[in-house]
């Protein structure tokens, strides 16, 4: 696995070797071979039912491959215990779900189970993880609203201060991003991108190639349940690649960090297919 020169490799946090993974008597991972390190974010980018939201659920110990090895701190997944897992990995899903209208401040104090058991409340530096959670993500005003009751980009904001109360040392978050407006968008990702300046491992699925390539130090291309390339943005994000594994064009920005936008669609023969032309 490439690195960029700005953040060179050391030991990896977390390493996955080897991974073969069957749902549903379909193979969906192809020998995934992964490391994670501290103080980057990650991108997993590729299209739909690449393998990405299964690779983040192996990762955080929900599915187990058929072959190959997860471990966290040198030690595999398999024999960390639940309760001691979930303080070091904290875990966004795709699905933002809320059936019960408990308070916003009550869903984001979820966040602190894994150090306190699910009867006892937050102590003093509980309480301070939670409100300083809902301080990164600008929903402090919203802490007395029932979560039922909230958009779906405040709930999204919501989700993430959950998983930041947490205080865990790596975070994988499923399509983040998903759905909300730009600015939301740049928000949530600005959020991350702080997480891992403070030391943290984070890994997140992103569509927008353009955020991919804006925020993520690192990135992983998987395709077929296979991870195609991975390295810095500059590379992974190539006319070549992203032809091979999307079928589209682009078109790039020349700024720093490069960024890229997906601008007309090609078959297999790269045979270009027009889309209508953007207002300008």
């Amino acid at each position: 696995m490439k690195y960029s020169q700005k953040n060179p490799p050391h030991y990896p946090l977390y390493q996955a070797s080897g991974i073969n993974l069957m749902r549903q008597k379909r193979q969906v991972l192809y020998d995934v071979s992964i490391a994670i390190q501290s103080g980057q974010v990650t991108g997993l980018i590729g299209p739909n039912s690449a393998g990405k939201s299964s690779l983040l659920e192996v990762l955080t110990g929900f599915l187990t491959p058929q072959t190959g090895t997860v471990a966290l701190k040198e030690k595999e997944v398999a024999r960390w215990s639940s309760t001691e897992l979930a303080k070091v990995v904290a875990y966004m899903p795709q699905e933002n779900l809320a059936h019960w209208p408990v308070s916003v401040y009550d869903y984001v104090a979820l966040g602190r189970i894994p150090h306190l058991g699910f009867e006892q409340k937050a102590n003093a530096q509980g309480q301070a993880f939670i409100e300083l959670a809902l301080q990164k993500v600008d929903v402090a005003h919203l802490r007395y609203r029932p979560v039922t009751e909230l958009s779906g980009g405040e709930l999204s904001r919501v989700c993430l201060a959950r998983v930041l109360a947490v205080d865990a040392e790596v975070i994988l978050a499923d399509e983040p991003i998903a759905g909300l407006d730009p600015g939301q968008q740049l928000s949530i990702m600005q959020v991350l991108q702080q997480e891992a300046k403070a030391g943290k491992a984070v890994v997140a699925v992103v569509h927008d190639l353009a955020i991919a390539g804006r925020f993520c130090d690192s990135l992983w291309l998987m395709n077929k349940g296979k991870i195609v390339c991975s390295g810095a943005p500059d590379d992974v994000l190539s006319k070549q690649n992203l032809r091979e594994v999307y079928h589209i064009n682009i078109k790039e920005i020349a700024t720093q960090p490069r960024v890229v936008m997906p601008w007309s669609l090609c078959d297999k023969q790269d045979t270009v297919i027009p889309l209508s032309k953007p207002d300008v």
